[in-house]
C-alpha cells in the first residue's frame, strides 16, 4: 500500500511539473528562461520527468526499471538544484527538489520492501 500511495504522488508531482514544461505554460517559461534554459530545452526535461512517471510505476513490475527511473529522477532534481544555486537563488527556491529527492528516495526503499 506504501507503494501505490509514494508512486502515486510522485507520479501525480511530476505528470504536472512535465507536463506544464512540456506544453510551455507561462510559469515554466519564466522559470526556464530564470535558470537559463531555452524553452525548447525545458521541454525535454518535461519529457524525461513524464517518462520518470511511467519508470516508477513500471518498477512495480519489475524493479530495476523503477530503480532507474527513481536514479533519472534525482539526476533532474540535482540538476535543478545546481540551476537555481547558479541563478543566484535563495536555499529556499531548493526546497520542492529536496523534498522531491527525498521522496524518490523513499520510493526506491519501499520499492525494495515489496
Amino acid at each position: 500500500m506504501a507503494l501505490v500511495i509514494i508512486t502515486s504522488v510522485l507520479a501525480v508531482w511530476f505528470a504536472l511539473l512535465g507536463t506544464g514544461k512540456l506544453l510551455g505554460l507561462p510559469a515554466m517559461a519564466e522559470r526556464a528562461a530564470h535558470v537559463g534554459f531555452s524553452l525548447g530545452g525545458y521541454r525535454i526535461i518535461g519529457v524525461l520527468e513524464l517518462a520518470g512517471v511511467i519508470g516508477l510505476f513500471a518498477g512495480w513490475a519489475v524493479t530495476g526499471l523503477g530503480v532507474a527511473a527513481a536514479v533519472g529522477l534525482l539526476l533532474l532534481l540535482t540538476g535543478a538544484a545546481l540551476a537555481h544555486l547558479r541563478a543566484g537563488d535563495r536555499l529556499s527556491a531548493l526546497a520542492p527538489a529536496i523534498v522531491s529527492a527525498a521522496l524518490v528516495v523513499a520510493y526506491v526503499i519501499v520499492l525494495f520492501q515489496k
